[in-house]
């Protein structure tokens, strides 16, 4: 079992940053893919970033490509999205998820890839 456990959330106005993080415990963090999801009201979960294990690959929704940036830290046990210029439309809450990879330097876009999944951070942006 691997726990994750995000932090970071938090109301912001548009145009600000914030850092969320993801801290995982149970596992060696460093056999696993992370990702990114969120999810505002009424609407479906959808995919933020993903990282593999070794940081050295990383993908990013087109919505939010340019204005995030997911990395980690394999020492730490924890996965960082660094969120810039805000918008009212990156409300949501936001999940970070891990995937069993080994060594393979794989990162994963769909939530039913998954193993694990995080409580979640509330990431209120104010226009």
């Amino acid at each position: 079992q691997v726990q994750l456990v995000e932090s970071g959330g938090g109301l912001v106005q548009a145009g600000g940053s914030l850092r969320l993080s993801c801290a995982a415990s149970g596992r060696t963090f460093s056999n696993y893919a992370m990702g990114w999801f969120r999810q505002a009201p009424g609407k479906e979960r959808e995919f933020v970033a993903s990282i593999n294990w070794s940081g050295g690959r990383t993908y990013y929704a087109d919505s939010v490509k340019g204005r995030f940036t997911i990395s980690r830290d394999n020492a730490k046990n924890t996965v960082y999205l660094q969120m810039n210029s805000l918008k009212p439309e990156d409300t949501a809450v936001y999940y970070c998820a891990a995937k069993f990879t080994g060594s393979r330097s794989y990162y994963y876009t769909e939530g039913y890839d998954y193993d694990y999944w995080g409580q979640g951070t509330q990431v209120t942006v104010s226009s």
